[in-house]
């Protein structure tokens, strides 16, 4: 199975979150993993919290490898359309064409799932990635599938060792990429993955977490 064809297996039984105006997806800064499930594509990208800067985060470290994290949730956009998180890269990957399938690596991403029901071949991700070149809300599809939209969230090495703060209409960006009005949010999921360009590289992600403003 193609890393982009990422939790379609995963969607078809899903734990339901009662909506409101802030969700907890990750509370990694609560030394909180609980929930978090791995997917593995091609070797196994290595997850652990630690301390970094003062605060608990996770830390993702690959070589080579291709493999995730996702958290199972319900997700009303009509409610909480925002998702928001914090990250960080030591270094950008370099030289790979991200939108062909030999250069489809990023150091990091977050995956927001939403599942097709019994369609399941109908289910479709976004994909917000540091990008390593492609301008900075700039969206493509996968070159596997275009059931997985991507959007360049930051690019290049401009911000490189520094955490940067996301927030992201989530709804919005899938009206974008879809054409259409999305279903719930089924998964949350990360990844820093190197499997295609046998590269390394290492990652930090804070919270996740869901809001109306």
């Amino acid at each position: 199975m193609k890393k982009h064809l990422l939790w379609i297996a995963i969607c078809l039984s899903m734990t339901t979150w009662a909506s409101s105006e802030l969700i907890d997806i990750a509370r990694f800064s609560q030394g909180n993993f609980n929930g978090w499930q791995p997917k593995v594509f091609a070797g196994e990208t290595r997850y652990s919290l630690e301390r970094e800067e003062g605060r608990m985060v996770l830390r993702a470290d690959s070589h080579q490898a291709a493999s995730g994290l996702y958290r199972e949730v319900s997700i009303d956009l009509n409610k909480t359309p925002l998702l928001n998180w914090s990250w960080k890269v030591d270094d950008i990957l370099t030289g790979n064409d991200e939108r062909s399938k030999a250069g489809d690596d990023y150091p990091a991403r977050v995956y927001v799932v939403f599942s097709g029901g019994v369609m399941f071949w109908r289910t479709r991700a976004i994909n917000y990635v540091w990008s390593n070149r492609q301008p900075i809300d700039s969206s493509w599809f996968s070159a596997y599938t275009n059931n997985a939209g991507m959007i360049a969230i930051r690019s290049g090495a401009a911000n490189v060792g520094r955490w940067m703060k996301e927030s992201r209409d989530v709804r919005a960006d899938y009206r974008r990429l879809f054409g259409e009005e999305p279903s719930r949010v089924d998964a949350v999921a990360i990844m820093t993955d190197t499997d295609n360009t046998g590269a390394v590289a290492t990652a930090w992600y804070g919270d996740i977490w869901f809001s109306n403003r």
